[in-house]
């Protein structure tokens, strides 16, 4: 791990290695953001690199740069690195691609990362195989391209798996302030989560955006996670990529349901990292996470001068977990004597446009939209476009919503429905006064929701996942054996191999029972499976009839009010994924599932419960009998205890059905695989 990544992201010197294309302009762009500091190019036989005079090589430097861009290629790109780290340089940007990236191509790729690696020491690289760094607050960069950002005093910090995404995010025209663009490529020293803290460490970083295709180190991940809580700063996600690996391998509905993304989306929530899923989501939360942090509440007040905006507002809530409560009856009598008489008056509330261009009426009405009750009040103001129009006359509402803000101290957005209609020098304006700017409707609804998501509570380290080949499925008896010597509750039960012995197995059990041939997957769908056997001649005549060999008997569980799938899938990338779903032949048809990663507290499973669409067949549904959710819980934990007891070359767990009654919870079907 690079010890002290200081220098690097915050140089006070570069040296730029290289004389292409690519190098000149990291002395162009440096000399352009007007970077203070010394700027040497390196090259044996240029004299200078634009107007910058040269060095021959990097032993002839006045002293150790604190930065370096390498623009060489591969090969003598780990030279340089091993000059860097023996003169003690700061840290260096390795451009060359070839190294692990390319192992599927270059056989000697591996060798190429390592012989890097031993080279740098424990001088800190990015990369290789990356772009490098803007850092906007010093005005540093090493960066081989154009970009779009300018100066600021503090902003958000950006770390990205994609040169070619940071290059377009740098171009946005939101009025969000961009401390750092740091690009990782293949990561093959310091990690997206190492970037991540140092950048958070920088009082000036408001918040941190991360766009990734992996996660990597899980504890590394979670300790950038926990840093991040300490210093109240958020961190928001744009992950990419979706593993079938499980899918592949599928026996179970658990790989169909938690195979996919879910057990991305179970960490990132575990670790209270905010999560979105496309590019607009992403700039719109860090702009408003950039002023003020995460919402206190999920609750809106919305105030604009037409009625189709407010009801436009009142619609685009639907389907998100926000709400508009009710005026108070304090908002409405300040909003009253504001308005007059004529408006009638509710949130979203339309104003119409009486008091427009009077700021001190307008300032009142947009004040009294803020309370103790409200996340943020949001002003929905379109301008026109300066090409064509004049947009002077809505300057009244960019100072009543400033004034309004700092009359109240509450948190206020100023929002354009239609992305194209916030100028980016109204949103930089806004930002300056700490109110945020949002480009389209459903954007500034989908940053308040992501925003408004609680912290979650502080939960153990991930059970980091075993390597797992090869797993073999165990038979149902096995299986239901081993969970149950951890709590799980499984019916009475009897295995046979011949139609002998049948009679005794079938009377030891008792009727009515349930045949099952073993050695199948999905049973029902095979013909594997016989219910409510009411005598031992049923039994035999069913057993004759399956496609099987060994044949277990059990007790036929009835009196259920809801049937569950607890489920949990080795996922290599972010741990045991334990999936909570709709069972029986509810699984498929409803999709209805949540997931969490192991272990998973109390409270949690509780909330992932509550969180399914069958969740009132649980609690009572129209006045049914509810199921005895202590059980149902015991019966989550068994699995999880299991877990965490024999994780390693475990694959899969399916309980599928758990049938809950009002007095017990029984898995009366299990699958398990494992490698052992």
């Amino acid at each position: 791990m690079p010890r002290d990544l200081g220098r690097l992201l915050r140089p006070r010197s570069i040296a730029v290695v290289g004389g292409g294309a690519w190098c000149k302009q990291v002395v162009r762009q440096s000399r352009k953001i007007g970077f203070q500091g010394e700027i040497w190019p390196v090259h044996p036989d240029a004299p200078e690199i634009y107007g910058v005079p040269a060095f021959a090589s990097v032993d002839a430097l006045p002293k150790p740069p604190d930065a370096t861009f390498i623009g060489v290629n591969r090969h003598v790109t780990i030279d340089i690195v091993g000059a860097l780290s023996a003169m003690g340089a700061g840290g260096a940007v390795c451009f060359a691609s070839g190294f692990l990236e390319a192992q599927a191509e270059d056989v000697g790729a591996i060798d190429l990362q390592a012989r890097l690696l031993a080279a740098a020491g424990d001088m800190p690289i990015l990369g290789p195989n990356c772009y490098g760094l803007i850092n906007y607050l010093d005005g540093a960069l090493l960066w081989p391209d154009q970009h779009g950002g300018q100066r600021c005093e503090k902003g958000v910090a950006l770390v990205l798996q994609s040169s070619n995404i940071a290059i377009n995010l740098t171009m946005q025209k939101r009025g969000l302030p961009i401390a750092y663009v740091a690009t990782v490529g293949n990561q093959a020293q310091c990690s997206v989560s190492q970037i991540g803290e140092a950048l958070l460490d920088d009082p000036r970083v408001t918040a941190l955006g991360l766009y990734i295709e992996g996660i990597g180190d899980l504890r590394a991940f979670e300790a950038l996670a926990a840093r991040a809580r300490d210093l109240g700063k958020a961190i928001v996600v744009l992950k990419m990529g979706r593993s079938d690996q499980a899918r592949q391998a599928a026996l179970s509905h658990t790989a169909s349901l938690a195979g996919g993304d879910a057990g991305a989306e179970a960490l990132l929530r575990r670790l209270g990292m905010l999560r979105v899923t496309d590019l607009t989501a992403f700039l719109e939360t860090l702009k408003l996470l950039h002023v003020g942090g995460r919402l206190a509440q999920n609750t809106l007040a919305s105030i604009s001068c037409s009625g189709g905006e407010a009801s436009l507002a009142s619609d685009s809530v639907v389907g998100r977990n926000l709400s508009f409560p009710p005026l108070t009856p304090g908002q409405q009598s300040d909003l009253r004597a504001a308005l007059g008489p004529r408006v009638a008056l509710a949130n979203p509330l339309d104003y119409h446009t009486y008091i427009w261009r009077d700021v001190p009426a307008m300032t009142a009405a947009f004040a009294a939209m803020a309370g103790p009750g409200i996340g943020i009040v949001l002003l929905v103001v379109d301008f026109p476009r300066a090409d064509r129009c004049d947009p002077d006359d809505w300057d009244c509402t960019i100072e009543a919503t400033i004034a309004a803000a700092q009359q109240t101290g509450a948190r206020y957005g100023m929002v354009a429905t239609l992305p194209e209609l916030m100028p980016e020098d109204v949103a930089a304006r806004l930002m300056e006064a700490d109110v945020v700017p949002f480009c389209g409707l459903e954007e500034a609804l989908d940053a308040c929701a992501i925003a408004a998501r609680p912290l979650p509570e502080h939960a153990e380290p991930v059970l980091l996942p075993t390597p797992v080949e090869a797993p073999t499925l165990a038979t149902e008896a096995e299986a239901k054996a081993m969970l149950a010597q951890h709590g799980l509750r499984v019916p009475r039960s009897a295995r046979f191999t011949d139609a002998a012995g049948v009679p005794k197995a079938a009377t030891s059990v008792g009727f009515p029972q349930v045949l099952k041939g073993e050695g199948v997957a999905h049973k029902t769908e095979a013909g594997a499976v016989r219910l409510n056997l009411q005598t031992a001649d049923q039994t035999v005549h069913a057993a004759a009839d399956m496609p099987c060999s060994s044949f277990l008997i059990e007790e036929m569980v009835t009196g259920g009010v809801a049937e569950l799938l607890i489920g949990v899938l080795h996922d290599p990338a972010h741990g045991y994924v334990l999936t909570l779903a709709a069972g029986g032949t509810l699984t498929e048809l409803w999709q209805d599932s949540a997931s969490l990663i192991i272990p998973a507290s109390d409270t949690n499973i509780e909330a992932a419960l509550r969180s399914l669409r069958i969740a009132p067949l649980l609690t009572g549904h129209r006045g049914a009998a509810p199921a005895d959710m202590a059980a149902i819980l015991r019966a989550v934990r068994a699995v999880q205890d299991y877990v965490l007891a024999r994780a390693e070359g475990l694959a899969e767990i399916e309980i599928n059905p758990l049938i809950c009654t009002p007095t017990d919870a029984i898995a009366v079907d299990a699958l398990l695989r494992r490698s052992d």
